[in-house]
Parts: C-alpha cells; sequence; structure tokens
C-alpha cells in the first residue's frame, strides 16, 4: 500500500451528533490521496461506535480510543504520531471540510516546497493566491491587523516533518495553534492561500464558549503574544517588537477595563437593593 501524501487528523471527544459529517466531508473530497485517522478522547456518548462504522467500510480511515482522557492539544498530538503522511490536515470533529479544501492546500503547499505550513487569511490584495512569505513577513501581517497567527487548527496544513522537528503542539488549553505559528514562523516561509475552505461549526459544547475560555482566553493569548515576541528567535527588529508589544499591551487592557465594567454592571443588576452595600 503505497503512502498518502496527506494524513487527515481528527479528534473526537462527546461528538456523536457531528463526526459522521465531519468525516463524510473528508470522503467527499476532489483530492483522494490522503488516509483519515481518528483518536477518540475517551468519549461517553456514541461517537466510538459511529467512527467504528465508517471504519469498517472504508480502509483508509485508521481510528484509536484514549484509556483516559488527554484533553485538546494532548490529542492532537497523539493523533499526528499515527499520522504517515507527507502533510498534516487537522479537522475538527464537529466541523467540514468543502470538497476542494484539501486540493487547494495540498497544491499550494507543494508549489512552495521551502515552506513549513500554510494558512488560510484574507485576500492580498497586491498579489493572487497562493503565495509563500517570510516568516518576517507573516509577524508584520499579522501585527498589521491579519492576525495569521490567530487561525484555528482547520484553517492550517502542515508538513509532518516540521511538526516532528518543532515538538508539536505545547499542550497549553486554547492557545496552543496560537502558540506553534508563532514558533514556526521563526523558523519556516508561510503558505497563504484562500480562505473558507472548510466550516467551522459553533454550538455550547466546545471548550471555547466554557467558563474558563471566557475568564481565560484573552489572558492566555495576550501572554502568547507577549512570549513570542520577547522570544530570541522573533524575526522583527527591535522597534518593531516595541511597537508590536505596545499595541498589544494597550489592547489588553481596553478589553481588561470592559470586562471588569461589564462584570459590575452584572453585579448591580442582580442585587436586590441597587443601594446594598458591594
Amino acid at each position: 500500500m503505497s503512502v498518502p501524501l496527506v494524513s487527515v487528523l481528527i479528534t473526537s471527544y462527546n461528538r456523536e451528533k457531528y463526526i459522521a459529517e465531519a468525516i463524510e466531508s473528508v470522503l467527499a473530497q476532489t483530492f483522494d490521496d490522503y488516509e483519515i485517522i481518528v483518536v477518540d478522547d475517551a468519549s461517553t456518548d456514541g461517537t466510538i461506535d459511529v467512527i467504528k462504522t465508517y471504519a469498517a467500510k472504508d480502509a483508509r480511515i485508521r481510528y484509536y480510543v484514549n484509556e483516559k482522557n488527554l484533553g485538546d492539544y494532548p490529542n492532537r498530538n497523539k493523533v499526528a504520531s499515527y499520522a504517515v503522511g507527507k502533510y498534516l490536515k487537522y479537522i475538527d470533529s464537529d466541523d467540514v471540510m468543502y470538497d476542494h479544501c484539501l486540493h487547494v492546500m495540498v497544491s499550494s503547499m507543494e508549489r512552495f516546497p521551502e515552506a513549513g505550513f500554510g494558512l488560510c487569511t484574507i485576500q492580498d490584495p497586491h498579489k493572487p493566491f497562493p503565495m509563500a512569505i517570510p516568516g518576517k513577513q507573516a509577524y508584520e501581517e499579522h501585527f498589521s491587523g491579519l492576525g495569521h497567527f490567530h487561525r484555528a487548527p482547520g484553517s492550517a496544513i502542515i508538513k509532518r516533518e516540521v511538526f516532528e522537528k518543532e515538538g508539536g503542539f505545547s499542550g497549553r488549553p486554547l492557545i496552543g495553534d496560537n502558540e506553534l505559528w508563532f514558533k514556526l514562523a521563526n523558523r519556516y516561509p508561510v503558505v497563504k492561500f484562500v480562505s473558507g475552505l472548510y466550516w467551522d461549526r459553533n454550538h455550547g459544547d466546545q471548550e471555547r464558549f466554557s467558563n474558563y475560555a471566557k475568564k481565560h482566553y484573552r489572558k492566555l493569548r495576550y501572554d502568547t503574544t507577549v512570549a513570542a515576541l520577547n522570544n530570541k528567535e522573533c524575526p522583527l527588529g527591535g522597534g518593531e517588537k516595541s511597537r508590536a508589544l505596545k499595541r498589544i499591551k494597550r489592547e489588553f487592557q481596553k478589553h481588561q477595563l470592559k470586562s471588569a465594567l461589564l462584570d459590575f454592571k452584572e453585579i448591580f443588576i442582580k442585587r436586590k437593593n441597587p443601594y446594598d452595600r458591594l
């Protein structure tokens, strides 16, 4: 059996309602040189039964079940450890890839063999996609407002050898992708291609809508960005770093103030008597 060019990676936890649609969207791709690897993170619903049904019908699908729950990013590393393809393509078990997704991403990466990873991004007014840019330019564009490094794993495709060499995701919750894109851009060119290659479903069971995320995400992202700018490998010059740090600090302080005002308003509204002592 030949080695597939792409390993499509799916991690799941209690996604019985959605995972069939995610798998079907991969099977519908116009590009067909891939394997599908699913690692379930000890689901307690019927997710594993759905996975088994698909694996029994298609030899390209392999699945594994963790004995205990690892969490989001550790499980992303786990599923990548089973991959054999040249490229890693994550798709979350509640998302949907449009049928041209793999074709666009893979053909874009193949045009630029020097690149380490690729990201969906907004249209460039000066040059058509795809294009490869140095890590320094990716940093500059990120901090100019394009936000390249805020993209979710579903927006990316990564060379497996690069992912393995750099140690994959750190395992930190919520911002593991953000953290990895900064790290990879320190060392490799980035391919930019069109956005809208997959559907990012939103629902209340996702970690990004948890109370933990609401409370901590902004601070985690701020800390990750500061660490990236202070990293000795950061490709930006001293003045560029200083301006970026000032900007993100100002934005974070504005967000903190807004959050504090909203919290105060909520506390005030909940009080039975608005004149009671806080």
